[in-house]
C-alpha cells in the first residue's frame, strides 16, 4: 500500500539498496524476507514460502516474518500451516488487528466458527481507541463484527439453557452481580474500573450502585425531603444569584461549555470542607437531616453538600472523581421527565425522595433533556467498607499532600466534587 505514494526514484533506490544487501548479506533475514515479499507480488507463492521458512528459522521472534508466511501459505492453499504461522505471529504480538482478522478468515476456511468468532473479537478488542480502519479494512472489520454478534446470540442462548433449572433453585436471591458477568462475558456490557483522578485506594470494591443496607441512615434522610426541598426552593425564590456555577476556571474537555455556566449550577453548603455559614443558616432543615450520615470529612477535599442544579437541555460528559475512599449520595428533589444518570454500565432515573448512593471513582454522567431544570441535593460519605484507622490515616495523607504542593488541592489536580 505504501509503495503506491512512492516516487520512481525512490523505488529505484530502495531495489538498488536490496541488491546491494543481497550481495553483501544473502541469507539475513529481512532480506529473505524483502525478496520473498515480491515474489508473492509476482505470484511465486512457493518460492516466497521457502524464502520465508529460512527466514523464520534465523530470526523466529520476527512477528511481520511470520505473519508474511502466514500469506505465503495460505495462497499455496496450505490452510492448517497458514494459521500455524499467524499464532507465531501473534504469540509475538498480540495487538496484531490485522493477523486476528487473518487467522479468523482462515478457521472459517477450517469450518471452525466458533474459533472464527474468538480470533475476530481479538481483532475488536486490538484495535486503539479513535481507530479509524483504512478502507481495505473496512469489510474485514464488518465481518468480524457481524460474527461476533452473532457468536454472542448464539453463546447467550446456549447458556440460558443451561442455567434455568439452577436459576429456577434461587429464583428468590439477589443475582444481579451474575446477571452483569454474563452480559460482560456476551460483550453486551463494558468493564468499568475505578479511576480516581486523585487516591485510589486499593481493594476496595468497584460497585457501581450501592446497596440500601450499607447505609442505614438514608432512611430518616429521605424522611426529610420535603422540608429539604422547601428550603431549596426558598433559597430560589430570595437568593437566587447565590446559585453559582459549579465548574469554575477550570479545563473540562467535553464539558468546557458548562465552565462559568450556570446551566449547571449549585447552591453549596460546604464546598471542599470548608463550610458557608450564611447558607448552612438558611437550611437548618437540611442540616439536621444531614447529621447522621458518616461525612467524609478531610481537610481541603471535603465534606461537600449542596444543591446541584441541571438546567435544561444540558449533558455533563463522562468523566471520573477523584478518589475511591468516599462514596456520593443523590437525593433527588425536583426531577422532571427526561432525566438520567449512568454510572459504568448501569443507567438509573432520578425519583423525589428515594436518595441512591454510588462511586463517583466509575466513569458517569448525567443528562437533563427536558424543558425544565434538575435540582439534587448532593453529598458525599465515607465508603463504609473502610476502617476507622484507615480513614484517619487518608485524612492525614490527603493534608501532607496538599501541604507538599503549597497550593495544590485535589481540585486542582483534575478532582470532581461529586456534583452531577
Amino acid at each position: 500500500q505504501k509503495e503506491l505514494h512512492t516516487t520512481n526514484e525512490e523505488l529505484q533506490e530502495k531495489a538498488q539498496l536490496l541488491q546491494q544487501a543481497e550481495v553483501e548479506s544473502q541469507r539475513h533475514p529481512l532480506v529473505l524476507n524483502e525478496r520473498a515479499l515480491r515474489m508473492l507480488k509476482t505470484g511465486n507463492f512457493a518460492g516466497a514460502a521457502a524464502l520465508l521458512e529460512q527466514a523464520v528459522e534465523a530470526d523466529p521472534l520476527n512477528p511481520e516474518i511470520w505473519f508474511n508466511l502466514g500469506d505465503a501459505r495460505r495462497k499455496l492453499n496450505r490452510v492448517d500451516a497458514a494459521v500455524e504461522a499467524l499464532d507465531r505471529s501473534l504469540a509475538i504480538n498480540r495487538r496484531n488487528v490485522t493477523a486476528f482478522l487473518e487467522k479468523a478468515s482462515l478457521q472459517e476456511l477450517q469450518r471452525k466458527p466458533r474459533a472464527a468468532a474468538m480470533s475476530y473479537r481479538n481483532a475488536l478488542q486490538a484495535l486503539p481507541p479513535g481507530f479509524k480502519a483504512p478502507q481495505w479494512m473496512d469489510d474485514q472489520l464488518k465481518r468480524a463484527k457481524e460474527v461476533v454478534d452473532a457468536n454472542n446470540r448464539a453463546l447467550e442462548s446456549y447458556i440460558e439453557e443451561g442455567l434455568q433449572s439452577i436459576r429456577a433453585r434461587h429464583a428468590d436471591e439477589p443475582l444481579r452481580r451474575f446477571d452483569q458477568c454474563v452480559e460482560i462475558v456476551l460483550q453486551k456490557r463494558s468493564i468499568y474500573r475505578q479511576q480516581p483522578t486523585f487516591m485510589y485506594f486499593p481493594e476496595l470494591p468497584a460497585i457501581e450502585f450501592y446497596e440500601r443496607e450499607h447505609f442505614p441512615w438514608l432512611d430518616s434522610i429521605e424522611a426529610a425531603t420535603d422540608d429539604i426541598r422547601a428550603e431549596y426552593l426558598d433559597v430560589l425564590s430570595t437568593e437566587s444569584e447565590e446559585l453559582t456555577p459549579y465548574v469554575a476556571n477550570a479545563h473540562m474537555g467535553e464539558a468546557q461549555e458548562l465552565v462559568n455556566s450556570r446551566r449547571w449550577s449549585a447552591y453549596s453548603l460546604w464546598r471542599q470542607g470548608v463550610a458557608i455559614p450564611e447558607h448552612i443558616e438558611r437550611c437548618p432543615r437540611t442540616v439536621a437531616a444531614l447529621q447522621a450520615r458518616p461525612s467524609w470529612d478531610v481537610p481541603g477535599s471535603g465534606p461537600t453538600v449542596m444543591f446541584s442544579v441541571l438546567d435544561a437541555k444540558t449533558r455533563i460528559p463522562p468523566h471520573t472523581g477523584p478518589v475511591n475512599t468516599r462514596l456520593v449520595v443523590h437525593l433527588p428533589l425536583i426531577v422532571p421527565s427526561g432525566c438520567g444518570f449512568r454510572v459504568g454500565g448501569q443507567q438509573r432515573e432520578w425519583h423525589p425522595g428515594k436518595a441512591f448512593v454510588f462511586d463517583d471513582s466509575i466513569n458517569h454522567e448525567a443528562w437533563n433533556d427536558s424543558s425544565e431544570p434538575r435540582t439534587v441535593l448532593i453529598f458525599d460519605v465515607w465508603s463504609p467498607l473502610l476502617a476507622t484507622p484507615e480513614r484517619e490515616l487518608v485524612r492525614a495523607l490527603t493534608v501532607r499532600i496538599g501541604e507538599f504542593y503549597g497550593t495544590m488541592r485535589p481540585s486542582e489536580g483534575g478532582r470532581d466534587e461529586g456534583g452531577i
